[in-house]
């Protein structure tokens, strides 16, 4: 029966990668470098938009990051209102309320600023305005956006999601206590801001687990079986920079220019993903955070070394690559051994950032579902090296229980 399903699972794989593949997906006009952020409202001016609604989350308005672009906003003529009650894991009430706040302010353009949370949440707020006859659960999976949006500006405050140039958001149901994806090219920003100024801030608990999350983006899309040349260049250069650059800001949150290289990685790495998708780190991350509200980056950071561990001799070479990539061994050495180090140096990677090996707040008695859920997200729209059983993915899961 196995067999039979695993002949099913892959042969539709193949066919969604086929259909991805031939995708002519867009990438957002890049505004980059420290400082850059002051280069947005004449962007803005420029597009004859007059009226901005500014989604962000309280942590971000709380340190007041948002204050001088409002204020610079104003000063080029043009309205600021700022909606920042998106929560973590951003749900159907969030888009909805930020749905009423732009109609009630007679908005006409949208600017996320903040982590992966607001640019989902931002994303499908402008799906809604753009097509207001369709509910959020409406556009629950793929394509199910139909045409070109309002122009969207994303200000990521974070080096880890890449959501600024992908074409998918998350969102929680708390009915169901599920998270369920939306995906459209015509979700993908028009224009980003990378400025590594905004992130000098950042806790170090913040910088480590959204670099692990864009580690994670770039090792899923380049151990898939959609990955081509594209998205394997887009993924090196993230892996090479994450792996040099991440602990030492870890340690040194100050350091502009190396903030300023991890923004790129993780662009780098979301470009990479938004074609070549994710894997089984996403599938159990994205219900761990349905569930529990676990967040994102943290679960990915916590779960990668086990998936790596259960498909390492099926990506053997990709490893090993990235490993050499990563500065971490020579091409001339064993790809088992390469591949088995590259893991190692995840494992290494997340004590030195005091990354937990497990998940606090996952049960026991919640296992079973879980693995069902992730496997049902996973197959087959994630193209993953080697399939997983129920029984496998709840032998994983059991490990991230914490005693």
């Amino acid at each position: 029966m196995w067999l039979v399903k695993k002949f099913f699972i892959r042969c539709l794989s193949k066919f969604i990668g086929f259909v991805m593949g031939r995708m002519d997906l867009p990438e957002p006009e890049l505004l980059s470098g420290p400082g850059s952020l002051q280069k947005l409202p004449a962007l803005i001016q420029s597009k004859r938009i007059r009226n901005v609604l500014l989604v962000s989350d309280k942590g971000i308005t709380g340190l007041g990051l948002v204050d001088s672009l409002v204020k610079a906003l104003g000063e080029a003529g043009i309205a600021c209102t700022v909606f920042d009650d998106v929560q973590p894991n951003p749900t159907i009430a969030n888009i909805e309320s930020g749905v009423e706040v732009y109609r009630a302010n007679q908005c006409d353009g949208i600017i996320a600023f903040g982590g992966g949370s607001p640019m989902d949440c931002a994303k499908v707020i402008n799906a809604r305005i753009g097509y207001p006859d369709k509910k959020v659960l409406d556009l629950k999976g793929g394509m199910k956006v139909p045409g070109p949006l309002p122009p969207l500006f994303a200000v990521p405050t974070t080096a880890g999601t890449g959501s600024e140039c992908s074409l998918g958001a998350m969102v929680s149901d708390p009915d169901s206590h599920e998270k369920f994806g939306i995906g459209s090219p015509h979700l993908v920003p028009s224009y980003a801001v990378l400025d590594a100024e905004l992130m000098i801030g950042l806790p170090p608990h913040i910088t480590s687990s959204t670099g692990m999350d864009a580690l994670t983006h770039a090792v899923e899309s380049y151990i898939g079986n959609w990955a081509t040349d594209y998205t394997n260049l887009h993924a090196e250069q993230a892996v090479e920079i994450i792996l040099r650059d991440l602990e030492a800001t870890y340690r040194d949150g100050t350091d502009v220019a190396r903030r300023q290289n991890l923004a790129m990685a993780s662009h780098h790495a979301g470009l990479a993903f938004t074609r070549a998708m994710v894997g089984y780190v996403h599938a159990i991350s994205h219900n761990l955070g349905g569930l529990y509200g676990v967040p994102h980056g943290l679960a990915n950071a916590v779960i990668l070394p086990y998936i790596l561990d259960f498909c390492r001799q099926d990506c053997e070479t990709q490893l090993a690559k990235l490993a050499v990539i990563g500065g971490i061994g020579r091409d001339n050495e064993p790809t088992e051994t390469l591949s088995t180090r590259f893991i190692e140096k995840v494992r290494e990677m997340n004590r030195n950032m005091d990354i937990p090996t497990g998940i606090a707040q996952l049960q026991a008695s919640d296992i079973t579902n879980l693995a069902k859920r992730a496997l049902a997200e996973a197959h087959p729209q994630y193209p993953v090296p080697r399939l997983m059983k129920q029984s496998q993915c709840e032998a994983i899961l059991r490990k991230l229980l914490v005693d």
